[in-house]
């Protein structure tokens, strides 16, 4: 089937590029039209900071919307209690209160956030919807306000992620550069250069339009097309590379560019669908966390490999149409053919193979050890979300996040909400037990509470509101451990008075959030390595080979989550990836690792080993090793620096959660690629030899016989060209 597709779009091609177009144009006239903003607020089912909000939007409404702070600064010898600056701010005060949306802002003097030295004051701007509901219309205007104290020479700054501005660079496009400069010395010509270049370009861009309309029906957050493009980059031009490099060696070889086509698509085209629905599986496999953005964010990114496989299967053919024997007639092409056909050449993956075999086991237990030692840091990982302190000094809400924590203390920039719910009204008890547990906090605040705010009542007067400020910032452990020391004395309270009181607000919600995602790693792993080790099996027809690859993955997941923690944790080396503020590792960064690299890891063990087995049906099996690494090496070489490449370029963005993204997925890739699949992965066969493709034989009986390698094809024109 996969012959017969090849050789159509290789026939057909103006259709081909014709639909692909006019695909991208369509989606492009629907987003347009139905586009809506992405969001960066998160709703996590079944945590109490969740229930409390669903609560206070139920009961309360305005109290559990979006916030936003307007932060006013000014130097000595002014002071924000001068008359004339009073006069500013509360004229923007008043301001504030006219804008879209704004349901209530406070007014400093009134509520006391005005800094001792009278340097510093802030207004909290209340929106009575979510995040994801504040128009851009209300953010802009938002960001726009504040003329009055500008006017009087007071700075203005904005916190909250209301005030949080999508920051977009051009790093995808270093990554395009990077990987076209590897093309044109790997393969001699600009045309191959180009060609998978285009293939990827165009699927990715399909698939951000597709994301674009597709925000009319579902919520995205800004971070699922960051990862889709991310993907489909990577995966895109690695896919249509494979393709394209196998049709390149069958035209050097001599056979005719329509048949080469079909061939490619039926041999390597096999080993791309089976590569795609790995990537696609472990990705939508995200969805069993159980936390809406991460599934948005696992099948935005499966969507991205879908497109991917297509464009290389239908599109790659097709410009190989257009590109002809413009493949391998370029001067530079012609002297690399020219000398590697000079008889006894031996290429530079030939070499490194015969070094393999001479010390296999030194090379697998340094493969192991190295690793291993990266690793160390993963020990000591700390798993959060990004807040206004881990933005750049160059974002208005990292300025504002410093401002108030130079004031008031870290912990006003991750205020607590304790919401207390009786439900009809509180009784006498009720209200007694409350009243003298209230009251004996704010008599003796404890030593982690900067300050407890005076309980504000619902209209109804059964639900009410309490402030509490830690002393500690958002992403400090010890207000980690202050939230679950109310929740366990107030857990006390609901049982013998029947209040229920939740712990909330967004520091909450990012604690609750993270503990989930902690507690989901463990299943996650486990599904993602069985899953490894059943489709490797099926595959390969082997135990031995499996089982290394997957003892591989581990290794390479935790020495990038140790290179990871080492970075943006610890704050070593941060100077040079520009990490503005070390802090916890992004809290699903682990998940989206796991899902991503367990793909790009099985694309490139059956991209070599699948040559290996190939090989050892005709050969012994140390000979097949080095043959079949001879020939897959170089595109799988080329394939990891350029996938590497693609999510390094990330790292250059000045939004945390994509350059840690980007820093995890590039380091994860090199140590897989280098390290494991093209160094320890040849050393383990050499080591194995023909026990590598063991298999039991009750086992080979009952699995299914795959062909990822189009061999079947070759046997049946075998047969018929024999004659009858």
């Amino acid at each position: 089937m996969l012959y017969r597709l090849g050789r159509w779009c290789f026939a057909r091609r103006h259709y081909v590029l014709a639909a692909w177009l006019v695909l991208a144009v369509a989606l492009a006239v629907v987003a347009i039209g139905v586009k809506q903003p992405t969001n960066n607020s998160l709703a996590i089912p079944g945590t109490q900071s969740q229930q409390g909000l669903n609560l206070l939007n139920q009961k309360f409404p305005g109290t559990g919307g979006a916030q936003a702070q307007v932060v006013f600064s000014v130097s000595a010898p002014k002071s924000l209690t001068g008359s004339a600056e009073q006069q500013a701010v509360e004229s923007t005060v008043a301001e504030l209160r006219k804008l879209p949306q704004v349901v209530s802002v406070t007014d400093p003097y009134q509520a006391g956030t005005v800094s001792k030295n009278g340097l510093i004051a802030y207004a909290v701007v209340a929106y009575p919807v979510a995040v994801a509901d504040v128009t851009p219309k209300a953010q802009t205007a938002l960001l726009d306000s504040g003329g009055p104290a500008k006017a009087a020479g007071i700075t203005v700054n904005f916190g909250g992620q209301v005030a949080q501005a999508s920051t977009k660079t051009d790093t995808d496009l270093i990554g395009i550069v990077i990987a076209f400069l590897v093309l044109l010395i790997g393969f001699g010509s600009v045309v191959a250069g180009i060609l998978p270049l285009l293939c990827a370009v165009l699927g990715v861009l399909v698939t951000n339009l597709a994301l674009l309309a597709l925000t009319a029906a579902i919520t995205e957050s800004s971070t699922a097309p960051i990862l889709a493009t991310m993907i489909g980059l990577a995966v895109g031009i690695d896919y249509s590379l494979f393709v394209m490099n196998r049709h390149r060696q069958q035209v050097i070889d001599g056979m005719d560019l329509h048949e080469s086509a079909g061939r490619a698509i039926a041999t390597s085209g096999s080993s791309v669908c089976f590569a795609g629905t790995t990537v696609l599986i472990a990705l939508a496999a995200l969805s069993i966390v159980n936390i809406p953005f991460l599934t948005v964010m696992g099948l935005c990114a499966a969507g991205a490999v879908v497109v991917a496989v297509l464009a290389a299967l239908t599109l790659m053919p097709a410009l190989l149409g257009f590109a002809g024997h413009r493949l391998i007639t370029s001067r530079w092409a012609r002297r690399k053919m020219a000398k590697a056909a000079i008889p006894g050449y031996e290429p530079a993956s030939w070499r490194y193979a015969h070094a393999l075999k001479r010390v296999p086991v030194a090379v697998v237990l340094a493969g192991i050890v190295i690793p291993l030692f990266v690793a160390v840091p993963f020990l000591h990982i700390r798993l959060g979300l990004p807040d206004g302190g881990s933005q750049p000094t160059s974002q208005t809400t990292r300025r504002a996040y410093d401002l108030i924590s130079e004031g008031f203390g870290p912990g006003a920039n991750g205020p607590l909400l304790v919401v207390v719910y009786a439900p009809g009204g509180m009784n006498a008890t009720q209200k007694q037990a409350f009243t003298s547990f209230y009251d004996q906090q704010t008599a003796h605040l404890p030593a982690d509470v900067a300050a407890i705010s005076q309980p504000m009542p619902n209209p109804a007067g059964d639900v009410f509101l309490i402030e509490v400020i830690p002393k500690t910032g958002p992403d400090d452990p010890a207000t980690t451990m202050l939230v679950n020391r109310i929740r366990t004395v107030t857990a006390v309270g609901q049982r013998t008075y029947g209040l229920d009181t939740y712990v909330t607000g967004q520091t909450a919600l990012n604690i609750d959030t993270s503990a989930k995602l902690s507690a989901a790693l463990p299943v996650y792993l486990a599904i993602i390595i069985v899953l490894c080790l059943t489709l490797l099996i099926v595959v390969f027809r082997s135990l031995l080979v499996p089982i290394a690859a997957v003892v591989g993955y581990v290794l390479s997941i935790l020495a990038a989550l140790g290179a990871v923690t080492f970075v943006f944790q610890w704050g070593h080396l941060a100077g040079i990836f520009g990490v503005a503020s070390p802090g916890p590792v992004l809290s699903f960064l682990p998940i989206i690792l796991l899902g991503v690299l367990f793909g790009l890891a099985m694309d490139y063990e059956v991209f070599l080993v699948s040559r290996m087995r190939e090989e050892s049906l005709h050969k012994d099996a140390t000979t097949a090793v080095i043959d079949g690494y001879t020939g897959s090496a170089k595109v799988v070489a080329s394939a990891g620096i350029i996938m590497t490449a693609v999510f390094a370029s990330f790292i250059l963005s000045p939004d945390p959660t994509t350059k840690s993204l980007g820093f995890a997925l590039a380091i994860g890739v090199l140590i897989d690629a280098f390290a494991i699949r093209m160094t320890v992965v040849p050393a383990t066969m050499f080591i194995f030899k023909d026990a590598a493709w063991w298999l039991p034989r009750w086992m080979g009986r009952a699995l299914p016989n795959l062909d990822i390698e189009g061999s079947k094809l070759e046997e049946r024109e075998q047969r018929q060209a024999q004659p009858s």
